[in-house]
């Protein structure tokens, strides 16, 4: 179950973007790109469910909602943001790969 969280795509994407500190929703989109706004709204939900992020909303004109790592997303951090690096500094090797497989 845990594995499925800190696994899915969208849910690493934002744990890496939120590391730099909070962010608002269309910020957070615009950084993550080619997210719908459905699935982020998912994701964050999910986030907050599991005590992954938080969300703040201030009472403004309009509305202000900034979302942020909480103690235990941050220290996800440092895993994932390993696993991304090895990701990109090996993405040219499993690209060819996988078209020497097909």
């Amino acid at each position: 179950m845990v594995l499925d969280r800190i696994g899915d795509k969208w849910s690493v994407l934002v744990l890496l973007s939120l590391a730099h500190g909070p962010m608002r929703f269309t910020a957070l989109r615009g950084r993550i790109g080619g997210v719908t706004p459905k699935v982020l709204t998912q994701t964050l939900r999910a986030m907050e469910t599991d005590g992954l992020v938080t969300r703040e909303v201030f009472a403004e004109v309009p509305p202000r909602v900034e979302y942020e790592l909480t103690a235990l997303g941050r220290s996800l951090h440092e895993p994932i943001s390993a696993v991304a690096t090895w990701a990109e500094n090996h993405v040219t090797e499993i690209l060819t790969h996988r078209t020497q497989s097909t």
